[in-house]
C-alpha cells in the first residue's frame, strides 16, 4: 500500500478518476477542484492517490494551497501514512475532509510532531432527493447574475467568508467573474434589487455542488435563501446533473433545516481541523 504524488492535475485525473467517480457525491470536492485545475493549472499544487497491493486506488487527496490538504474518502491507514510522505506535512495549518480520515491525519501529525489541533468547522454533506421549492415562494424572482453584479457579489462573498470563518480579505473577484461568465451564479431579486445569492459548480461525473448561499443580514427572514437555492438547484438539474449536492455548517441549524425542507438528505459529515504551533522538531 502506498501513496503516489504529482503536481500535475492531468496525471492525477488519469490515475484517480475511476476511484473518484465510483462515488461522486463523497468525492465532490476533489472532482470539482481537480477538474478546474485541469482547465487552469495551479502552481505548486499537490495531488495524490493511494493504492492497495493489487493496484486498486482507494483514496485520494489534493492540496491547492500549501499546507492545506483536502482529503477524499480513504482508509484510515492511508490518512496516517499521508503525514509521512506529503511534502510540508509537518507545517500543515489546516486539513479538511470526511471526519474519520481528517481526524486520523491530525492524530498522526500530533503524534509525530506534537502539533495540537482543534476542530474549527463541522459540515454536513447533503444530496438532493426530490426538489421541493418553497410554497409559497417569497416575493421577487430568480435571475442569472451578469457582469454588472460582480462587485456586489464580491462584497457578499467577503461577508459570507467572514461568517463561516474563511479569509474575508481573499480576492474573490476572479472566481466570481468565472462563475458569472459560465452562468453559474444566481441571484434572487425583488423590486428593491438583489437580496440573496447562490452558485453551483460545473457538472462533473454527473454531480454538481451548490455553494455560496448567502443573504445579507438586512434581507433575512423572508425566505430568499430557500428560493435562490431552489432556483440554482433547478438550474443544475437542467444542466444535466444526476446528483446535486451542498454542504451546510452544522453550527447553523437554520440552514440545515432549510435544505432538508427543499429536499436535501444527509450523506456524510466533514470537518476542518486547524493546527497550532509545532512544539518540537
Amino acid at each position: 500500500m502506498t501513496w503516489h504524488l504529482t503536481e500535475l492535475a492531468g496525471v492525477f485525473h488519469a490515475a484517480a478518476h475511476e476511484h473518484l467517480t465510483a462515488d461522486p457525491a463523497r468525492s465532490t470536492v476533489l472532482l470539482t477542484l481537480s477538474e478546474a485545475a485541469r482547465r487552469q493549472p495551479v502552481a505548486h499544487a499537490q495531488y495524490g492517490w493511494w493504492t492497495e497491493p493489487d493496484g486498486s486506488v482507494t483514496g485520494a487527496f489534493l492540496s491547492k494551497v500549501a499546507h492545506e490538504p483536502t482529503l477524499g474518502p480513504m482508509p484510515v491507514a492511508a490518512a496516517r501514512a499521508l503525514v509521512h510522505v506529503l511534502p510540508g506535512a509537518a507545517e500543515a495549518t489546516v486539513v479538511r475532509g470526511e471526519t474519520e480520515p481528517a481526524e486520523a491525519f491530525a492524530r498522526e501529525l500530533s503524534r509525530e510532531r506534537d502539533r495540537p489541533w482543534t476542530t474549527t468547522l463541522r459540515l454536513r454533506l447533503y444530496r438532493l432527493a426530490e426538489l421541493t421549492p418553497p410554497d409559497p415562494a417569497p416575493r421577487g424572482r430568480p435571475r442569472t447574475a451578469t457582469a454588472e453584479d460582480v462587485p456586489r457579489a464580491v462584497r457578499w462573498m467577503r461577508d459570507f467568508a467572514h461568517a463561516i470563518g474563511e479569509n474575508p480579505d481573499f480576492d474573490y473577484t476572479p472566481n466570481i467573474e468565472a462563475r458569472v461568465a459560465d452562468g453559474r451564479f444566481h441571484l434572487w431579486e425583488t423590486e428593491d434589487g438583489p437580496v440573496s445569492m447562490a452558485s453551483v459548480s460545473p457538472v462533473v461525473a454527473g454531480q454538481a455542488r451548490v455553494s455560496s448561499v448567502y443573504t445579507p443580514a438586512e434581507a433575512r427572514g423572508h425566505g430568499y435563501a430557500g428560493a435562490v437555492t431552489s432556483s440554482v438547484t433547478r438550474a443544475a438539474l437542467d444542466a444535466g446533473a444526476q446528483q446535486v449536492l451542498l454542504f451546510a455548517d452544522l453550527a447553523n441549524p437554520t440552514s440545515n433545516a432549510l435544505y432538508q425542507r427543499l429536499g436535501y438528505r444527509a450523506v456524510t459529515d466533514h470537518v476542518g481541523l486547524t493546527f497550532g504551533g509545532q512544539r518540537r522538531s
